[in-house]
């Protein structure tokens, strides 16, 4: 169901500390490790949200056993992977890409579906490779079945990665299972978001897995074991962004406390792009703050990097003095909606002056005034009309629920940091 809210004004500058669940990218990295592990895992601070609940029920259907602990976190006990088994995908990348190829260990009939903008989101790169590695699967997008023998041959496999990084972390994460292990080369335009591959890689050396990155574009994992271990999941950089960015337009000051001094995540980056626009960056034991100026200025940005942070920059270049050039995150097109449209389409109905190019955006200064802005069941969307709402009366968004994807209780966080109660 969507939720329509009126976006809050606020009264002045944001002054709040804001505490951040933890990474949705990590959370379900780790649950799918630990489900294939060699033993029983605990995940401490992981993300509760729609899209990691949803990676959880998936895995309990398949077998594994995962029992909520009175800290918020999970112990995952792996078990005998089998069908047949129902998987709600919902509108999440990482279970609909991540849980093919974990599921294709599974003996017995798997059947994908979710939501019904996630049956138009790209999906044969991840099937097509999964057919090439000895399993066999009915579709090439959801709703689509796997019918699972208990193994998976694995071997080489040549992709074109340059429609999302998941095509390659989703076979990555389940590869040391395979008989033969895996050895993925790219074949295409550069791939995006390169640091969630990174944090791929990283999460699996840290459980005993090899992986090979000597070459550019390729990546080997030979066949092993996934040890078990304890998880300490860091906060959600990306969906921290979204309340830096009140300091940033109100001239305000926000702190998120925990942030980490090491990380593969790449919404760190929004320290350097903050920067950019004119605000004061700190980084200390209290966590990371960021300080507003009086005036944002805009910039020319590759996002190719950290494209989940589009929508966040793009609301900030709306409030901003000077064009802002969005490049290199043609690829957010087949994100929950295409965000480079959408981007343009809200921004537009409410004063702004956006167009679109052939891999993003730009966006120059205009007085913005009041409206509904539509979320188009994207979480970021959503949280971008919130950012403009800050500082143009009359916002409001069709379907803050949307948020819940990342989020559990946006609309909660947002109202505590405008009182400073965060």
């Amino acid at each position: 169901m969507t939720q329509h809210w009126s976006a809050p004004s606020a009264p002045g500058p944001v002054h709040s500390t804001v505490p951040v669940p933890g990474s949705k990218s990590i959370t379900n990295r780790v649950l799918v490790l630990a489900a294939l592990a060699d033993g029983p895992s605990t995940v401490h601070t992981p993300l509760r949200s729609r899209d990691t609940v949803l990676m959880t029920a998936a895995l309990s259907s398949l077998g594994v056993g995962i029992t909520d602990r009175e800290d918020g976190g999970w112990d995952v006990l792996p078990g005998l992977l089998r069908g047949p088994a129902e998987v709600d995908c919902g509108l999440a990348g990482t279970v609909m890409r991540f849980l093919p190829p974990a599921a294709a260990l599974a003996e017995g009939e798997i059947r994908f579906d979710g939501d019904p903008h996630a049956r138009t989101r790209p999906m044969s790169t991840v099937l097509g490779a999964l057919r090439s590695l000895g399993v066999e699967i009915d579709g090439d997008a959801l709703p689509f079945t796997l019918h699972g023998t208990g193994s998976v041959p694995g071997g080489e496999v040549t992709i074109d990665a340059s429609g999302s990084s998941q095509f390659v972390s989703g076979l990555l994460l389940s590869a040391a299972r395979f008989d033969k292990g895996v050895t993925i080369r790219h074949d295409g335009k550069p791939v995006p978001s390169l640091p969630h591959i990174d944090m791929t890689v990283e999460t699996l050396r840290s459980v005993g897995v090899g992986v090979d990155t000597s070459v550019p574009n390729v990546w080997r994992v030979e066949p092993g074991v996934i040890r078990a271990r304890t998880w300490h999941v860091e906060p959600d950089l990306s969906n921290a962004t979204v309340f830096l960015a009140a300091a940033a337009v109100t001239g305000g000051e926000v702190t998120i406390p925990h942030w980490p001094a090491v990380t593969t995540q790449p919404g760190d980056a929004v320290r350097g792009i903050l920067e950019r626009m004119g605000c004061a960056v700190e980084v200390s034991e209290r966590g990371l703050t960021v300080r507003g100026p009086a005036k944002l200025s805009g910039v020319d940005i590759d996002l190719r990097d950290e494209s989940e942070l589009t929508p966040t920059v793009a609301a900030l270049a709306a409030l901003a003095e000077g064009r802002t050039t969005i490049r290199g995150v043609a690829h957010i097109r087949g994100h929950e909606t295409d965000r480079i449209a959408a981007l343009v389409n809200e921004i537009n109905a409410v004063g702004g002056n956006a167009t679109e190019t052939e891999d993003g955006l730009v966006i120059d200064p205009a007085p913005l005034h009041g409206g509904v802005w539509k979320a188009y069941a994207d979480h970021r969307m959503a949280t971008a009309g919130a950012i403009i709402g800050l500082v143009v009366p009359g916002m409001s968004v069709d379907d803050i629920g949307s948020t819940t994807k990342t989020i559990p209780d946006f609309p909660g966080m947002w109202d505590a940091m405008l009182t400073g109660g965060a």
